[in-house]
């Protein structure tokens, strides 16, 4: 069901002008603070819309100047996603895609340096015929054409917007006045405004406040939106009273208020959703007639989350510890295994980048570049994992991770530079290779397993430059990946500029490394893997970008059932008898756990 356009006068959008219907839109803005959970709140209600047969896809604006995330800083902004399409985006095009798992497309990110940056262009260009550019109208249209054009692109009758930043910040306005222009432009009954805000409890008078959702509907009133849901975050229930209350002051119907209390994990925030009538208040906004959802699939997933059959400890080596958001897909990617296989799992984080004490154990000695206690810690895991990532910094404390796994029998994962830390540690201490690294690392190591990839020589800028998007990789017959996999060819989502030298492929594989997947061509490395060996795999791409929680990745289905698998041997893991119970379980999956790779 899609919205008619009443009329195209002169100045309006170029998308807006172009089609004779748009989809549906829905605003989700948050206000008094940030990390509210707008992300989530607008991937849940899309997951309910989903439920109810819409088609939906989704899009972040982002109020920094920068045109991407892809040259910031993991401590400033945490993880970059990466698209099928190549584009580097919002961590929160993750929660989106896991939430209404869709696809999404360079389009789903808008910043405002993009914005600003496609504007200047066109003003170069003289499209703009001599006019005086300004925030108004030019920008805001910009913005608007941005939201319009995504919706077509995906052909869908539901587009949900999160504005990114908190209402009040100068640097959200030119967002918020698009989106205010733009309810105008295509009909009041075919946007609708959702607003997440804050109601604290005040310990020492046992009291919810409302002072600060009010002041924030103020403020967002103040440059023209008048919200029509309200989202409250609270630490507990927020009573009827409580939101008769915020109806009267803030002018939202009681129907569209919506108590969203601290959930024990993430994907109980549907249900919660669902249970407070938000999907029912907002479909009728719209005028768009559904039947109720069928939640009977995530309620089995949340049911899964909830009562695991044991856990298992895994570790994850990395320099970014400190702000678990930089590695925000790989854990959900490793939760989803164990949601997979029945098993909670947790997550150990170890400084790769700590300096090692100038005394260690003499057994240890080969290892300099743990920290104090590493090599127990390591032995006390179910499995260890090497994350992505660029620059020296922890680099070594990686390799001596995956040689413990290694050598110990430690199932292992690695992924993108996780990859590259395995090779060097294996040519190291397997081939003979003495001082084997990466240029990247070392320009001037005598052996160079790892190399810049021959189109990146030329390449000087930072920004889009890399190895981006799906490509595709071949699996040999026979190997563990294709067993994992069940498919010949798969496609992945890859961002990197370094690969395994190709004059280093004959001495690695004769001294029996398996290089399990490549690229078509056989020329880049994409899998490699070691045959005797519980699990040892790690791959050049980074499967955390497509993994669902009710659709692990086979990459990572397999290796938390291999950490299950020396859980038990260990005695560690309570929930299953012996290792055949839990080969049951990763060789039946939940419904739609392995899924298709193919492009």
């Amino acid at each position: 069901m899609f919205c008619e356009l009443r009329s195209k006068p002169p100045g309006w959008p170029e998308a807006l002008i172009r089609l004779d219907s748009v989809a549906k839109h829905i605003f989700v803005t948050g206000g008094v603070a940030s990390s509210l959970g707008k992300g989530l709140t607008a991937a849940s209600l899309g997951r309910l819309l989903k439920y109810r047969g819409l088609r939906v896809t989704m899009q972040k604006l982002d109020p920094y100047i920068n045109v991407d995330p892809g040259t910031m800083s993991p401590f400033q902004h945490g993880e970059v996603f990466v698209t099928d399409d190549g584009a580097e985006t919002d961590l929160d095009l993750g929660h989106y895609e896991r939430f209404i798992d869709e696809n999404l497309r360079r389009s789903s990110n808008v910043t405002t340096g993009a914005i600003y940056q496609s504007v200047i262009a066109k003003e170069r260009r003289g499209d703009y015929l001599g006019d005086t550019v300004q925030v108004i109208p030019h920008i805001t249209n910009e913005i608007k054409d941005r939201i319009l054009r995504v919706g077509q692109a995906a052909e869908a009758e539901v587009v949900i917007t999160e504005v990114g930043g908190t209402v009040g910040d100068i640097e959200s306005l030119p967002f918020l006045e698009a989106i205010r222009q733009l309810r105008l432009e295509v009909g009041r009954e075919n946007v609708c405004y959702v607003h997440v805000t804050l109601a604290p409890y005040i310990g020492p008078s046992g009291e919810l406040k409302t002072k600060p959702t009010q002041h924030s509907v103020r403020e967002l009133r103040s440059i023209g939106i008048q919200p029509d849901a309200l989202v409250l975050r609270s630490d507990r229930e927020i009573s009827l009273k409580l939101k008769q209350k915020i109806s009267l002051l803030c002018d939202v119907e009681i129907g569209g208020i919506a108590s969203a209390v601290d959930a024990s994990n993430i994907y109980m925030i549907p249900l919660v959703l669902r249970d407070e009538g938000l999907d029912d208040f907002v479909l009728n906004h719209l005028r768009m007639k559904r039947d109720p959802p069928d939640l009977s699939e995530w309620k089995a997933l949340v049911d899964r989350i909830e009562h695991p059959k044991g856990k298992v400890r895994i570790g994850v080596f990395g320099k970014y510890v400190d702000l678990p958001d930089a590695y925000l897909s790989v854990i959900e990617a490793i939760k989803a295994g164990g949601y997979a296989v029945g098993s909670d799992v947790e997550i150990v984080w170890i400084a790769s980048d700590e300096k090692a004490p100038d005394q260690q154990d003499p057994d240890q000695m080969a290892l300099p570049h743990l920290t104090a206690g590493g090599y127990e810690t390591i032995m006390g895991l179910d499995g260890v994992l090497v994350p992505g990532g660029f620059g020296i910094r922890g680099i070594e404390g990686k390799i001596d991770a995956v040689r413990v796994a290694r050598e110990q029998g430690i199932p292992f994962l690695g992924l993108c530079l996780g990859l590259q830390c395995a090779v060097i540690e294996f040519a190291r201490n397997v081939a003979g290779l003495s001082g084997a690294n990466s240029t990247e690392f070392d320009e001037m190591t005598p052996h160079p397993v790892i190399d810049l990839l021959p189109e990146q020589e030329d390449v000087y800028e930072k920004g889009g430059s890399m190895r981006l998007g799906l490509w595709p990789c071949r699996l040999y017959q026979g190997s563990r990946a294709s067993q994992v996999y069940g498919q010949e060819v798969i496609y992945e989502r890859h961002r990197h500029r370094y690969e395994v030298n190709s004059a280093y492929h004959s001495t690695l594989q004769e001294h029996g490394i398996t290089f399990s997947g490549t690229s078509p061509d056989g020329r880049l490395v994409e899998i490699v893997e070691l045959t005797d060996h519980p699990f040892f795999m790690a791959a050049q791409f980074h499967p955390e970008f497509r993994s669902r929680p009710n659709r692990a990745h086979p990459l990572f289905r397999e290796f938390v059932a291999a950490a299950v698998r020396r859980a038990i041997d260990r005695g560690a893991f309570s929930g299953v008898d012996d290792i055949g119970d839990v080969s049951d379980l990763a060789g039946e999956p939940v419904a739609g756990t392995v899924g298709s790779y193919t492009k």
